[in-house]
């Protein structure tokens, strides 16, 4: 109870059939069989190497704090 045999499978394919029609149905097929072959395809191509490095964003200094750990004031900032 609960699971499908393989009648159950081929009921449903062939009311699927049924309502989208043969044509619809293959043309559904053909571009799932497409996507497929496209994605083997690009999984299978090596990725390119670079010709140069891409260039390095260098990151802002950080800020300097105002007071150290013991509370005395580092800088002034007025």
């Amino acid at each position: 109870m609960g699971s499908f045999s393989p009648i159950h499978l081929l009921v449903l394919a062939v009311v699927a059939i049924l309502l989208l029609g043969g044509g619809r149905f293959s043309n559904l097929m053909g571009d799932v069989a497409k996507g497929v072959k496209n994605f083997k395809k690009g999984m299978a191509e090596e990725d390119e190497t670079p010709s140069k490095p891409a260039p390095r964003i260098e990151a802002k200094k950080s800020a300097e704090p105002a007071f150290d750990r013991d509370g005395e004031r580092v800088r002034d900032d007025r």
